[in-house]
């Protein structure tokens, strides 16, 4: 079952994402080591940015992790 949160993340990385997740002490933030494509970068500015911090970190905690391939 796709959630609003998991559907956000799909079509993010579906955009060509390149945020990935850090879970640290049961905190998540994103880091940015390669540039998003413009189209992934204004989906995330108009969609994802403005979600409060709880919603945000659920659409974070859905994109690949700085642990994975």
């Amino acid at each position: 079952m796709d959630t609003p949160t998991k559907k956000l993340a799909d079509q993010y990385l579906r955009l060509g994402g390149k945020r990935r997740a850090k879970v640290d002490d049961n905190i998540v933030s994103v880091r940015e080591w390669e540039d998003d494509t413009p189209e992934a970068e204004a989906f995330w500015q108009e969609h994802i940015e403005p979600l409060d911090d709880k919603k945000r970190a659920e659409v974070e905690l859905l994109l690949p992790t700085i642990n994975s391939p």
